[in-house]
């Protein structure tokens, strides 16, 4: 499940992330501790705390004392949200940036979207 490209703690948080925009996790739903989710996953809970603790900072995971963590109400449409911006950031300017430099007129780029869009439900 972890690789070496990030902090484990950050892979948690982020594989918590990705399981509440799948709906695997939905609002008020509690999540594993972070003693259940360091042995079941075989890390440190001092790791999983991290991670747990970073989406409760972001707000994405609130705490009910003596019970445990459950996921924000408004989580999975902030994570939306904040996806959608980095998608537009990383992928759509820099493509709309990368044709213009080699003289791809912006209609050709949508055009091709939409042919793109055809394929998909056909």
């Amino acid at each position: 499940m972890f690789d070496d490209r990030s902090p484990i703690y950050h892979q948690i948080a982020e594989s918590i992330k990705n399981d509440i925009l799948s709906g695997e996790l939905g609002a008020d739903e509690q999540v594993m501790s972070t003693n259940q989710y360091a042995a079941y996953y075989r890390i440190n809970p001092a790791t999983a705390a991290k991670g747990f603790q970073q989406l409760v900072d972001e707000g994405v995971l609130y705490k009910r004392r003596g019970i445990g963590m459950f996921v924000s109400p408004q989580a999975r449409d902030a994570l939306l949200s904040q996806r959608r911006e980095r998608f537009f950031a990383d992928v759509v300017e820099p493509m709309v940036a990368e044709a213009r430099v080699i003289g791809i007129p912006l209609d050709d780029v949508v055009a091709r979207i939409q042919t793109l869009k055809g394929r998909e439900s056909a």
